[in-house]
């Protein structure tokens, strides 16, 4: 992974004139003014993505290289699995609450395994367990049934991480905190005996639908991505003249203390000054798997900006020969993860992880 500082050097050798909205045309495969001929390019056009991701977000920092240590805090055996709640040191003096499901006969075989990140609900992790008002939502309980690894952390600031304090943090953004996090999660994974380290995935809805995306571009050993109503493009949010001016602009709610303050304080939340947008992040996940439900009727993502972003990121999965690892569906829904279209991911990443 090309770091922030080394990726800006490049791009200081080559011109000082860039700006940010010449470096990321809109065409996705031209970096500066040159087109991308080689995979080699790819890569460095790829690097300034995340560069571009770190504007915004703040610098990913660097990690131990150890796993996080884990207290075990109580479980649950159920038929197909045991569910764990777990206390996970990510950092000096940075503890995440998680739950943690292994397939009962684990001590004998390799599973492959998910991160699966909830929505936007006090319950955090408890979400994806099913114990939420919305039961399309309990992908962790139903990929741990499906014989799957599942790790599921809360997100700063929900579930049992409802007092963090982000003024007191090291972060510059709640975003990279939980990238942080979520990071750590996969190196948990990783170095479990009973996962297949090669074959990692995340999951998402809503809150966990941007932030799969989000890991899943700065951490290449997750294999594929599934994000359920969790983006669109920046120029196609839009929450309604009321609530914008409540927020101070269209892109006041991913300003917010939890999400990417940099937005209001550095960018004016303005789409056309923003470094980075949704089709340049899903195209550095490339080419790897990606998955996305994106309702007609969700009020919190327009459809017509995540089909121009699918559009846009699909000339780069051509490009890299992996056409068929790019997926999007688009069900008659409001803003949920209807059964039909979740049991559709389900077997994407079985295609990807069950080899």
């Amino acid at each position: 992974m090309i770091g922030f500082m080394g990726s800006l050097k490049f791009l200081l050798a080559v011109t000082i004139t860039f700006s940010w909205n010449t470096v990321f045309s809109q065409d996705l495969l031209t970096y500066g003014n040159a087109p991308v001929k080689s995979k080699s390019q790819w890569q460095l056009k790829r690097a300034a993505i995340l560069d571009s991701m770190q504007a915004v977000m703040g610098n990913l920092p660097t990690r131990e290289p150890n796993p996080p240590s884990v207290q075990i805090l109580d479980s649950l055996k159920e038929k197909s699995y045991t569910r764990f709640s777990l206390k996970m040191t990510v950092a000096p003096s940075e503890d995440i609450f998680a739950y943690l499901y292994i397939p009962v006969s684990a001590k004998s075989k390799k599973y492959p395994a998910i991160l699966a990140l909830h929505e936007t609900d006090v319950l955090g992790k408890k979400s994806v367990d099913g114990q939420g008002k919305n039961k399309n939502l309990a992908y962790g309980k139903e990929l741990a049934e499906k014989g799957y690894v599942v790790i599921a952390p809360d997100y700063p600031s929900l579930g049992d991480a409802k007092d963090y304090d982000f003024k007191t943090d090291r972060y510059k953004s709640g975003t990279m905190k939980a990238i942080f996090n979520h990071i750590r999660c996969i190196d948990f994974l990783a170095n479990r005996t009973y996962v297949d380290s090669k074959y990692i995935g995340v999951i998402g809805h809503s809150l966990g639908g941007h932030n799969a995306i989000f890991v899943g571009a700065f951490d290449t050993r997750i294999k594929v991505v599934v994000a359920s109503c969790g983006w669109t493009l920046f120029d196609f949010y839009n929450i309604g003249a009321e609530r914008s001016k409540a927020y101070g602009g269209r892109l006041g709610p991913w300003a917010q203390e939890r999400y990417m303050p940099f937005l209001r304080e550095k960018y004016g939340l303005d789409p056309e000054r923003t470094p980075f947008d949704f089709d340049q992040v899903i195209a550095a996940i490339a080419p790897r798997a990606f998955f996305s439900n994106s309702p007609v009727s969700d009020s919190n993502f327009d459809v017509n900006g995540v089909k121009k972003g699918v559009s846009n990121a699909a000339v780069v999965y051509n490009f890299l020969g992996a056409k068929d690892r790019l997926q999007v569906r688009y069900p008659e829904s409001g803003h949920d993860f209807p059964t039909e279209v979740r049991f559709e991911a389900y077997a994407f990443i079985d295609s990807v992880l069950k080899k």
